[in-house]
C-alpha cells in the first residue's frame, strides 16, 4: 500500500514530465563511477552531470536508501543486480540488500538490510527493453526518484520512491544497470 505522500510525490513527478517534455531537455549523465552501479539513464538535472545512482543515505553505512549523485570514487553507490534472484546487493557492504521494507515512509520506503531470499520486498525485476526497475511482485510499480533535488554536501540527492509506472515520464523510470 502506498501512502498519500508517496502518491502526491509521484503525481508531482509525473506532472513535471508533462509540463516540461523530457525529450527536449533529456541528457545522458557523465558516469565516472567505476564498479557496479544502478543509475538513471537521464541526468535529470544533476548539477555536475554525474547522474543519479541508488545510494545509502548519509556517509558510510545506513539502513536507508535514496538516489544520489553518482560519486566518482564509488563508495556507497555501488550496487549489483542479480537477475536470477532479483536481488540488489550492496557491493560496498557485503550481505546487505535493497528492500522495499517501509512502504508507509514517504521519504525512505527503501532500505538496506540483511539479504534474505525469502523477503519478497527484496525481489526486483528489470525490463531491459523499457529499462524499468520494479517490484518483482508488482510490475506496475516502478522504482523512481522524486522531482525534488536536495543538496547533499558537494553532491545532490533525491528521494528514491515507488510509483505507478504508467504515471511516470520515461526519464524518471529508465535505469541502467552497470555491472
Amino acid at each position: 500500500m502506498i501512502n498519500r505522500t508517496s502518491i502526491f510525490t509521484a503525481a508531482i513527478t509525473a506532472s513535471f514530465g508533462l509540463i516540461i517534455p523530457q525529450s527536449v531537455i533529456a541528457q545522458s549523465p557523465n558516469i565516472q563511477t567505476k564498479g557496479p552501479i544502478i543509475h538513471l539513464a537521464d541526468n535529470l538535472g544533476e548539477e555536475a552531470m554525474l547522474g543519479w545512482c541508488i545510494d545509502t543515505k548519509g556517509r558510510d553505512l545506513s539502513d536507508q536508501l535514496h538516489a544520489h549523485s553518482c560519486k566518482p570514487q564509488g563508495d556507497d553507490v555501488l550496487f549489483s543486480f542479480t537477475p536470477e534472484t532479483g536481488m540488489i546487493e550492496s557491493a560496498t557492504y557485503e550481505g546487505l540488500c535493497m528492500s522495499y521494507n517501509d512502504p508507509e515512509n514517504a521519504v525512505f520506503p527503501f532500505g538496506l538490510i540483511a539479504c534474505d531470499d525469502a523477503d519478497t520486498g527484496q525481489h526486483f525485476a528489470y525490463d531491459a527493453t523499457s529499462m524499468q526497475l520494479h517490484l518483482a511482485a508488482d510490475a506496475a510499480q516502478c522504482v523512481t526518484v522524486s522531482a525534488t533535488i536536495s543538496d547533499a554536501g558537494p553532491f545532490q540527492s533525491r528521494d528514491l520512491i515507488l510509483a505507478a509506472c504508467d504515471d511516470l515520464d520515461p526519464s524518471f523510470k529508465q535505469w541502467v544497470i552497470q555491472q
